[in-house]
């Protein structure tokens, strides 16, 4: 009978121990070598027993050869990105006098987009980012459905993969970040100035502290704006784009902020492609924007321009609402006009008449769970409904930079958008997007070079509808 107990209890102690075993798999430290410890000393194991019990477990907690094995050098790694697919119409007109053949540009196309990286921490307070992406498009990670130059249905030589996003950060303290790489944007900035698919390449410093209820930031970019090669020489003929930022999140009471971040935009460097180093003129021939030094539409001179973005946050109704706008202004506005009318100088394009275009503002507001409308987040049967007018002079930004869908990348253009996202499941976003647009100055073109409507310049009567759905990882 004593003989039956003990094995009952042998029996019973190693089904125990293969739960332990199971629940402990992949952990760096196991229960498993005291518990059996225990079990010899209270005399239910002998030796021999839990040797064996040991060399088991032992070999059972050794991982597959065929599992993913990380570097000791990472300390934890995130697995994100997105899927979408999207419908898109864009329409515009030529504006009178442009001399184009025809008066109506129109495109329609089915697209899609992918995106998927890693991020993470390493040791000693270091951090990392690796982001590939559809298209080499840096403004754009969008790809059309049949727009393959090998004439074979379903080919794949536009289907490109690109890296759209690898740096290294490091975060020694609360206060100081500091990021080199082809990195997220570290600014806070709107699609006024920047279309929200670049990446800036070059470094960044961040500091933050906070004084009462402000939470104060100062950002500084260090950008390579354009690498010349081959560089004869010093100085080097590279352009850098130089940022700096200052500003606060004013916590005025529960559920209230105010954020005011003025950014400043410096340009170091003459350039020798594509164009920056010829004068801005925004004009277009005969209805076409060819880079030509005539009409030159990536020209870079004789910019100096002040950012200031804001947005008050609320709640309303039990929901977030928030009003947001930016304002930008070139200081170096009314030399950039100057340059183009001599670059140019279209029949009646007279300096008064172009003098004064150094502005550009955006103002419009958000209700609902913010940051959907841009796949920022992804809760289940939640919604954003987002609006603004946009206004663009002519000399007033970087057209190289600003917004490519609203309103086409391009200057000299005022309007409004429209945006209605809606999270049928988590990570699963359905949206809407409009916006209409038409000429600020009637005697200038629209400058800006993009490659969707290329071919219209000045456009008037700019039509825009995107349908997407996608699924946010």
């Amino acid at each position: 009978m004593r003989r039956k107990s003990e094995r009952t209890s042998k029996v019973l102690v190693i089904a125990a121990l293969a739960a332990v075993v199971l629940t402990s798999r992949g952990q760096q430290t196991s229960p498993t070598d005291a518990l059996v410890n225990k079990l010899v000393q209270k005399g239910i194991l002998t030796e021999s027993e839990a040797k064996e019990l040991l060399a088991e477990t032992t070999q059972t907690n050794q991982p597959s050869a065929s599992k993913w094995q990380l570097s000791d050098t990472i300390k934890s790694i995130g697995l994100y990105g997105d899927i979408r697919f999207r419908y898109e119409y864009r329409g515009a007109d030529n504006a009178p006098g442009s001399g184009a053949t025809g008066s109506t540009y129109m495109r329609e196309r089915f697209r899609y987009s992918v995106r998927i990286g890693i991020q993470g921490d390493l040791f000693d307070d270091f951090y990392y980012g690796l982001r590939m992406e559809t298209s080499s498009n840096p403004r754009s990670p969008w790809v059309t459905f049949g727009d393959d130059t090998n004439p074979t249905p379903f080919a794949k030589n536009s289907d490109t993969i690109a890296v759209g996003q690898a740096y290294l950060g490091w975060r020694p303290t609360d206060w100081l970040d500091l990021t080199v790489g082809k990195m997220p944007m570290p600014l806070y900035v709107t699609p006024l100035i920047w279309d929200s698919d670049l990446n800036p390449e070059g470094l960044a410093e961040k500091f933050k502290g906070s004084v009462g209820n402000a939470d104060l930031f100062a950002t500084f970019g260090q950008f390579v704006y354009q690498d010349s090669n081959p560089d004869w020489g010093i100085p080097t003929s590279d352009t850098f784009l130089l940022a700096v930022q200052v500003g606060a999140d004013f916590n005025l009471c529960k559920d209230t902020l105010f954020k005011l971040a003025p950014v400043i935009y410096i340009y170091s460097g003459n350039g020798q492609n594509n164009g920056l180093n010829q004068p801005f003129s925004g004009q277009g021939l005969n209805g076409l924007n060819p880079n030509t030094p005539g009409f030159n539409q990536n020209g870079i001179n004789d910019l100096l321009v002040l950012e200031t973005p804001a947005e008050f946050d609320f709640k309303f109704g039990g929901r977030n609402a928030r009003i947001f706008g930016d304002f930008a202004y070139n200081f170096e506005g009314d030399d950039r006009a100057r340059a183009a009318v001599g670059a140019t100088a279209p029949a009646g394009n007279l300096p008064d008449a172009v003098l004064g275009q150094n502005f550009a503002y955006q103002a419009g507001l958000a209700y609902g769970n913010l940051g959907m409308v841009y796949g920022q987040t992804s809760k289940r049967n939640t919604w954003e409904a987002r609006v603004y007018w946009q206004h663009v002079e002519q000399y007033a930004v970087d057209v190289n930079l600003t917004d490519s869908d609203f309103f086409e990348g391009r200057a000299n253009l005022q309007g409004v958008y429209v945006a209605f996202a809606y999270s049928i499941t988590d990570g699963v976003i359905t949206t809407i997007r409009y916006g209409y647009a038409n000429p600020i100055n009637n005697r200038l073109g629209t400058g800006g070079n993009n490659p969707d409507l290329q071919v219209l310049n000045p456009i008037k009567n700019y039509n825009l509808l995107q349908l997407d759905l996608g699924w946010r990882f």
